[in-house]
């Protein structure tokens, strides 16, 4: 069984054996290979040497030749650089003498030139800043920057005398010219200024916007030289000359628009000049400034915004600060008048005026914020709100003491005639003014308190006014002895109150509730007077105390010699009715019942219970008189004698006799 296995080993050995003796075979081949290899190896790296060491000795005996020949292409290079730079030197010589000839003629006859001049004597400073090699670049930049001032120098010169030789004051004609047509002034025969509407004309602005917005702003300097002084104060701020730029604007323009004001009539008033002015005088002064503040800010102050937007364009916080420096005293003159009245005493006459003025700060509110835009106009929005602020203020303080003042009107001189009291016509006047400014004192309202609604505000204060004003009345009516002419009085003034009321807006705000209740206190005071006036004279015509034995009616009134009736008794009755009638005529004529309709039916309310009762007392015992002695001495008067003497009554007829 382990020989066939020795067998099969034999086997393996012998195969190995081959192979190895085949690997022999190709070492030695590849040996062989090498060798060939490496000979053909030396030999090249033989003959490359041999190249190596021929190139050497070429180069050696060539580099002087190179060296020569790389020499003179370096000094050609130097020379065309050199050429180049001095080519270009020479040209900036050139163009600086060029410059400096156009300098010293100076801007004026051609402008344009001059400043292209600058700009190239800029383009050689610059241009010699960057070539410090140079050797004379520094005596060149000292030269260019001497002339460069000066040329600035000639610039700005140029500047202030184009700026004063276009900048006039602005006629107060062509201002006007710029208004809209209901706003201009009224042209006066041999007043070349003509007159300014009243502050109270301007009133219908609320209503009529659509021609109110038609202002034209005039071109205070020719639109045509604009664009130069543009030119020229862009050198100028380049030049890093920009406080100077703004002191000459400011020294020239701020002077023009301040006598452009002055020629308009725009006076600078303390408050001590206002103080002691009389109140008409200063009226018209205050309808005046509503005008002017409407042209300086819709015509000065926006046509000189437009010259400085146009002049210093680019420059934004210049610009405003221009703007700002410029108008400073011209809107502190206008301003501090306004101050001065919002500061002076308070007076219920002043309420309109204050409210007028409050008015066109409010209407040029959003045209001052765009006009004074920017930082540099801050404290000139901030006066002109102050203002605003300031007069409403003092109208809403103005109002209070208005109410308080009818309230506690202490007026001694009680009207004689019992007719309508100044101080009522005044407050009724008063409150009507009040309805033309409802927009504006609703406004008023909203400032000072919020949340409630401005109409029923409005209606509060009107009703407090009105009850203010009655509780006077009926403090004054205790000054007449005579208790009719009390009743007079208060008739009239309550009567003229409603008729007021009802004739006006007022009547929306107070409602027909107020009107007709008032209606009825003047019918009771009607009532009162005639049963006050009237009670002891028809006394005289009663059937009562006729009778001898003081009894009661008549038993026949035939007119005869009726039993139990005195004729002495209806003598002195008649005697009486007279001499009553007389004096109430005389009096009573000199009362005033001022409302035509209120008077007749007055004088009618009297004839109804005189008249019947006097003919029924004349038919019944006329003819116990009749037949006596003298009966005219007795019946003096005709029914129609006493009617037509009725129809004299509260006439306001003034007797020759010395007044109390």
């Amino acid at each position: 069984m382990g020989i066939p296995a020795r067998r099969g080993g034999g086997g393996v050995v012998g195969v190995v054996a081959v192979g190895a003796d085949t690997l022999s075979d190709r070492a030695a081949q590849m040996r062989e290979a090498l060798v060939k290899s490496q000979s053909i190896t030396d030999n090249m790296v033989s003959i490359l040497g041999s190249f190596d060491h021929r190139l050497s000795a070429l180069e050696t005996a060539m580099r002087p030749t190179q060296l020569r020949t790389h020499a003179i292409r370096r000094a050609h290079e130097n020379i065309d650089k050199t050429l180049k730079a001095a080519e270009v030197i020479l040209s900036q010589f050139d163009l600086s003498r060029q410059a400096e000839a156009k300098i010293l003629k100076g801007p004026h006859e051609d402008l344009e030139s001059y400043l292209q001049a600058i700009d190239q004597l800029r383009n050689n400073i610059q241009f010699f800043s960057n070539n410090k090699s140079f050797k004379s670049s520094d005596g060149v930049l000292n030269h260019t920057n001497n002339l460069l001032a000066k040329a600035i120098s000639k610039l700005e010169e140029e500047f202030k005398q184009l700026l004063l030789s276009y900048s006039k004051p602005v006629e107060p004609e062509r201002l006007f010219e710029c208004l809209p047509n209901s706003m201009r002034p009224s042209e006066s025969p041999g007043d070349s200024s003509g007159k300014i509407p009243s502050s109270h004309s301007h009133h219908d602005h609320q209503h009529n916007t659509s021609e109110s917005s038609v202002y034209t702003t005039p071109a205070l300097i020719p639109p045509r030289i604009l664009p130069l002084l543009h030119d020229l104060a862009l050198q100028m701020v380049q030049a890093g000359n920009q406080l100077q730029l703004q002191k000459i604007y400011r020294d020239i323009r701020s002077v023009v628009l301040e006598e452009s004001l002055r020629k308009l009539g725009v006076e600078k008033l303390s408050k001590d000049d206002v103080q002691k002015m009389q109140w008409e005088v200063l009226e018209a002064k205050i309808g005046n400034w509503i005008h002017f503040m409407r042209i300086a800010v819709k015509l000065l102050f926006a046509g000189e915004r437009k010259v400085c937007d146009q002049i210093f364009e680019g420059f934004d916080s210049l610009m405003d600060q221009c703007f700002a420096e410029v108008t400073a005293g011209s809107v502190a003159v206008l301003l501090s008048f306004g101050d001065a009245i919002a500061k002076s005493k308070r007076s219920p006459e002043k309420l309109f005026v204050l409210l007028d003025m409050y008015e066109i700060m409010r209407e040029l509110h959003s045209e001052i914020e765009a006009l004074f835009r920017g930082k540099a106009c801050t404290d000139i929005r901030d006066s002109a709100l102050g203002l605003t602020k300031r007069l409403a203020q003092t109208a809403q303080e103005t109002f209070g003491d208005f109410e308080e003042a009818v309230e506690k009107d202490a007026t001694k001189t009680a009207v004689a005639d019992g007719t309508v009291h100044p101080l009522t016509s005044y407050v009724i006047n008063y409150v009507k003014f009040l309805f033309d400014y409802q927009s504006t004192l609703k406004q008023l309202f909203q400032e000072f308190e919020s949340g409630d609604d401005s109409n029923s505000q409005l209606a509060a204060v009107t009703m407090r006014i009105m009850q203010a004003l009655q509780t006077n009345l009926d403090g004054k009516s205790k000054q007449y002895r005579d208790t009719s002419l009390t009743h007079l009085f208060l008739m009239n003034n309550i009567h003229y109150m409603v008729r007021s009321v009802r004739r006006s807006e007022a009547k929306d705000l107070l409602g027909d509730d107020w009107v007709q209740r008032h209606r009825r206190v003047v019918q009771q005071h009607a009532n009162q007077y005639k049963r006050v006036a009237w009670a002891k004279i028809l006394q005289c015509l009663s059937v009562q105390g006729l009778t001898s034995s003081g009894g009661g009616s008549m038993a026949s009134a035939d007119g005869g010699n009726s039993s139990g009736v005195s004729r002495a008794i209806v003598k002195d009755r008649l005697k009486t009715f007279n001499v009553q009638f007389e004096e109430l005529h005389q009096r009573q004529s000199q009362w005033t019942v001022p409302d035509t309709e209120l008077r007749e039916s007055l004088r009618l309310a009297v004839a109804e219970v005189l008249l019947p009762a006097y003919r029924s007392f004349i038919k019944r015992f006329g003819p116990l008189v009749e037949n006596g002695k003298n009966p005219q001495k007795y019946i003096r008067y005709t029914p129609e004698d006493l009617e037509h003497m009725l129809g004299e009554f509260f006439e306001g007829k003034t007797l020759n006799e010395p007044k109390r």
